[in-house]
């Protein structure tokens, strides 16, 4: 055998390996989703309608969802995802503290004396009485885009 049918064989036994392998990876994530639904859990529909999980048939595989003063009925499989609220967000939440806008502004100097590249970029057009150098003092002055 030549060594670019080796090569070919060993490139389509590798692929065969990744789709097993992914595979048991989606398999193992859905019946992981499927012992996280129970009642009282919050689940997402494939429709992006979120509500609470209130009942799951086994036999004709429907499950009754609430979400608002609704209640829905469907297939068992349209619930996209169990939604599980993350501890850390809650914290955060409860302390009400948000990260500062440190942004500066167009044209705004900085606390440490630097400017921002925009108002460097201006003030390299400008002299110092605010007007362009190559124009004349009755001229009118066009904003540059």
């Amino acid at each position: 055998m030549d060594p670019i049918t080796l090569m070919m064989f060993a490139l389509i036994a590798v692929m065969i390996f990744f789709m097993f392998r992914n595979s048991k990876k989606r398999q193992r994530t859905q019946q992981e989703m499927q012992n996280n639904m129970r009642p009282g859990a919050e689940v997402m529909l494939q429709s992006g309608i979120y509500g609470t999980l209130e009942e799951i048939d086994e036999e004709t595989n429907r499950a009754t969802i609430r979400s608002g003063s609704t209640t829905l009925i469907v297939h068992r499989n349209a619930i996209s995802q169990v939604v599980t609220p993350v501890e850390g967000a809650a914290e955060e939440a409860e302390t009400g503290t948000v990260a500062p806008d440190d942004d500066p502004s167009f044209g705004e100097h900085l606390a440490n004396g630097d400017v921002t590249p925009e108002a460097q970029s201006n003030d390299a057009s400008t002299d110092e009485t605010g007007t362009k150098p190559d124009s004349e003092p009755g001229e009118e002055q066009t904003p540059k885009a």
